[in-house]
């Protein structure tokens, strides 16, 4: 069992805490303060990780990191902020929440941090829920991938858990003991993100005018990792200064003259379709190319077969201990109807839907008629198919056939409901040679 050590003042939330723990058997040791762990109170060797309220604890953590000896740190803060944070991961905290802390986060980020600092953080424990093919062949590419420092982007549906898979490659990877920072650049107003990305000031001036003169999440994350979801939403100006990070290795801060190194390791994901943006003149192409060293594309949930049925009592049971309900389990007819659906908002909609049918249960048994979906609309098998037994790579195979001479790879890939990428690798993988494309004229509506 994981020991976990728990600093939290406030009595009811760290009872909230403690039993969200144990029922997902850790071990919980409660500390009264932080000076507990420095002055030799405790037995630290078999620490998995502490959970520490950030508000009356950082100081002193801040001050005494080499006592914790590499032992995982998740701060959970009250009145959160980006330069706290920022700070926080620079000292050495595993990771920064923000209170009331949602439990699926805790649970993630202490499953993440402990599996970082274990030996094979993608066995065990690590939150990435299947064995469907697709899932199989992720979890070997991000084996493979991890332990380079080659820059990553991810592909994939909204909803189908791309950050998770950028933590999967961090957790795996040489930099697994330096901090990765999240951003999405979609939640940044424009005329912040350069700020927030690349710093403002002189560094060398910083402790003298800690307003005015901050570090950048490039320079937080630096021996360690950056994720930028949502890379696609970055202005033009903020792509060409990661441009310059990538091909240079420094970055130059709003308002300084001077250039600073930064060793970080680069992964971004996004939803759209990059090379239409680059055509549309809204992404660089230049940077494309330097974003895409190695590409990974997460399946979306229609294509992972009997892992909804996995995922859904995986979140069931977590719903069930966050919402403080009694047990609760799917009727044969949910389930029926979950593997039916093709889930167009994916993992996360999956999610919303059981979430919804916990409040509203007032029976053990859950019902189809509680998750509010309806299968027959959105079900991989609305599309008409040649045969009725048509497998969905039979169908693939003959509807790419049938249409390529008349639809350009991007239409061909909207038409399927996935991604440019992953039509590629599924006509590599099915053997089926891309026709040479034909010349085009004006630009057709195919809808």
């Amino acid at each position: 069992m994981i020991r976990i050590l728990l600093l939290q003042p406030d009595v009811s939330e760290q009872r909230r805490l403690q039993s969200l723990l144990e029922r997902n058997d850790y071990g919980v040791d409660l500390i009264a303060g932080p000076e507990c762990l420095l002055d030799g109170q405790l037995d630290l060797s078999e620490v998995g990780a502490i959970v520490a309220d950030a508000d009356t604890t950082a100081d002193v953590f801040a001050a005494n990191t080499s006592a914790l000896r590499g032992i995982p740190l998740v701060l959970i803060a009250q009145q959160p902020n980006v330069a706290a944070a920022v700070q926080a991961i620079k000292l050495g905290a595993s990771d920064y929440l923000s209170a009331p802390v949602e439990e699926e986060n805790l649970l993630e980020a202490l499953v993440t941090t402990i599996a970082g600092n274990g030996p094979n953080p993608l066995t065990g424990s690590f939150p990435m829920i299947g064995d469907s093919a697709p899932m199989k062949t992720l979890l070997d590419s991000i084996s493979k991938i991890a332990p380079t420092d080659s820059t990553v982007l991810i592909r994939g549906e909204s909803g189908t858990g791309k950050e998770l898979v950028a933590r999967a490659l961090h957790a795996a990877s040489n930099r697994r003991q330096a901090p990765m920072i999240s951003l999405n650049c979609a939640t940044i107003p424009a005329n912040l993100i350069e700020t927030e990305l690349f710093g403002h000031g002189d560094s060398a001036s910083f402790s003298q005018n800690a307003q005015t003169n901050r570090h950048g999440l490039l320079q937080a994350a630096s021996g360690g990792t950056l994720f930028l979801d949502e890379i696609g939403e970055l202005t033009a100006n903020a792509q060409a200064r990661l441009l310059h990070l990538l091909e240079r290795g420094e970055i130059q801060p709003s308002g300084s003259a001077a250039p600073v190194s930064v060793d970080v390791r680069l992964i971004t994901a996004s939803h759209q379709d990059l090379e239409k943006l680059i055509a549309n003149e809204h992404f660089r192409e230049d940077l494309y190319y330097r974003l895409n060293v190695v590409s990974l594309a997460v399946p979306p949930l229609r294509e992972r077969g009997h892992d909804v049925v996995l995922l859904a009592d995986a979140i069931l049971r977590r719903t069930v201990s966050r919402l403080a309900k009694p047990h609760r389990e799917f009727s044969q007819e949910a389930l029926e109807t979950m593997r039916r659906y093709s889930w167009p908002g994916n993992v996360r909609e999956l999610e919303n839907a059981i979430e919804r049918a916990v409040i509203l249960s007032e029976e053990n048994v859950l019902s189809s008629e509680l998750l509010a979906i309806d299968a027959s609309k959105h079900s991989p098998a609305k599309q008409s198919t040649p045969q009725l037994d048509l497998t969905m790579e039979d169908y693939f195979v003959s509807f790419v056939n049938a249409h390529q001479d008349q639809l350009t790879e991007t239409e061909l890939a909207e038409k399927l409901g996935i991604s440019r990428k992953s039509l590629w690798e599924r006509r590599q993988r099915l053997n089926i040679p891309r026709k040479k494309t034909r010349k085009r004229g004006p630009r057709r509506d195919v809808s």
